[in-house]
């Protein structure tokens, strides 16, 4: 076991290493105009206008290539380490991103234009009608220009913050908006709590409909899903109405103009990185950033905790059902939904089952995220568990079952009283071992606008534009927790060793 922790804390080690002294290789393209696209590696964000602009370009004579990203600060960290050749981002997060990165240029030159709205699903003209009425009166009344002067205008920047005028009430409920807060300057994290230009005009919306907001932080490719499936009543993430997009989901009047740009590499500038405590205090101590992580922590043993606990329930009866009808045919169409269940869900990826279950199973019904990521993984793990028990089961000796039998027992108080405390000790220690496999597989419930540890650290990295340090923190985290885990199941084992002597 000090081995085997040994090995990969090594391993870690030599990361550590090689991501602060070594560079990818790069492309050798260097992107100075829209004309030099052609044959370029291309970095976008999934989803937004310019990747689909970008991908006009995809799979031309030239061999032109689009990395697509779930984090626009993503894409720009793989063009610091030369992984692409430009990004093609909106102007106001490319100037965020660039700001504090000599080595990183915007071209002169506009990529597109484009007019940013908010969407609202199909089915609720009403809501639109409202949105659109009270965009026009902010329009008119000078709040729009204010919000967007008090984050980008030269001398106004700071100096006039949308504030909620006296007497405001809210009388008629709450608005769920779903954003991606990554986007600086229309929305990011500030303090803990989502500020910029599209958080101020939705609170400014809000104020005019007299609702109060509550901002829900997912994936931008999942905005429109959630706002269609009305896990959000709108969405508003810096976002363009298209053609392709008005076949699923509305668009209100246009709230601002912004333009797509490219930011490319200066082959004459190269940046000075930052110490080693600088950049921790930076990544983690600043503003207490470390409580992302601490929140996202707690939210994913939380989470592993009572799913195992709900999967083992759910295995231990499916694993009973299986081996009953195995033994004496019993149970037909009990037994066929169970192969049918294990089937699905040993099948499919466990990250399309938390989207089905959030998006399509829970549709029309209000469940907090951390109940819809329990359950999800709870049915995830209850086939797995069911495999392992019924395993431990099949192996005890059938001369157990006839010997119970022959005293007089029934078939169920042989199962419980001779047959399942020999198969339990003999699946303990998988069965925590897909505890620690849960705690691990936890990390994808930042899809549905959860924060998880690694979505904890995911926020950090959209704040801070540094990718290496929070990855690494969550990286020996969730290694702590396994190692953990481990030695206790270990220790478990050597005990049932003892017990057998």
């Amino acid at each position: 076991m000090k081995k085997k922790l040994s090995l990969l804390l090594l391993g870690l080690t030599a990361a550590l290493f090689i991501g602060c002294g070594n560079k990818a290789e790069s492309t050798g393209k260097l992107v100075n105009t829209i004309d030099d696209l052609e044959g370029a590696r291309i970095g976008v964000q999934l989803g937004t206008i310019g990747d689909i602009y970008a991908s006009d370009y995809e799979g031309d004579k030239a061999g032109t290539t689009i990395d697509r990203y779930n984090k626009i600060t993503d894409a720009v960290q793989a063009l610091k380490q030369d992984k692409v050749d430009c990004v093609i981002v909106d102007e106001q997060p490319a100037i965020a991103t660039t700001k504090d990165e000599p080595s990183l240029v915007i071209l002169d030159e506009p990529f597109a234009l484009e007019e940013y709205a908010i969407c609202i699903a199909k089915d609720n003209e009403e809501l639109l009608d409202s949105v659109n009425g009270a965009l026009a009166e902010l329009k008119e009344e000078g709040v729009i220009e204010q919000i967007i002067e008090n984050y980008i205008g030269d001398e106004t920047k700071g100096t006039c913050p949308y504030v909620t005028p006296e007497g405001t009430e809210y009388p008629n409920g709450t608005l769920v908006v779903a954003t991606n807060v990554a986007f600086p300057p229309y929305e990011y994290y500030e303090d803990a709590t989502p500020v910029g230009i599209d958080m101020e005009i939705i609170k400014a919306i809000g104020d005019k409909l007299g609702m109060d907001v509550q901002i829900e932080d997912i994936e931008f490719d999942s905005i429109i899903n959630a706002v269609d499936s009305h896990k959000a009543d709108l969405g508003i993430a810096g976002m363009t109405k298209t053609e392709e997009r008005l076949k699923s989901i509305n668009f209100s009047d246009p709230y601002t103009t912004s333009k797509q740009v490219i930011i490319s590499r200066d082959p004459e500038k190269s940046g000075e990185g930052i110490g080693f405590v600088e950049n921790f205090k930076r990544c983690f101590i600043t503003d207490g950033r470390y409580k992302y992580m601490l929140k996202g922590l707690v939210n994913t043993l939380i989470i592993a905790l009572c799913a195992v606990l709900a999967g083992m329930f759910i295995g231990f009866i499916v694993a009973i059902i299986r081996v009953t009808h195995d033994k004496t045919g019993s149970l037909t169409v009990l037994n066929s939904i169970c192969k049918v269940y294990l089937t699905i869900i040993r099948g499919t990826p466990m990250m399309i089952q938390l989207l089905i279950i959030y998006y399509v199973v829970f549709k029309a019904v209000v469940v907090p995220k951390v109940i819809v990521s329990i359950i999800a993984f709870a049915i995830n793990s209850g086939a797995y568990v069911a495999e392992i028990m019924r395993g431990g089961i099949m192996s005890v000796d059938g001369g157990q079952m006839e010997a119970g039998r022959s005293l007089g027992l029934s078939y169920k108080q042989t199962m419980i009283s001779i047959v399942l405390p020999q198969a339990i000790k003999t699946v303990l220690p998988s069965l925590l071992n897909e505890f620690i496999s849960l705690i691990k597989e936890t990390s994808i419930c930042g899809y549905i606008g959860l924060i998880d540890l690694t979505r904890g650290g995911d926020i950090i990295r959209s704040i801070t534009y540094e990718a290496f340090m929070p990855l690494i923190a969550v990286a020996f985290i969730y290694l702590a927790i396994v190692q953990l885990l481990t030695i206790g199941v270990g220790k478990l084992e050597k005990n049932l060793r003892k017990s057998e002597k």
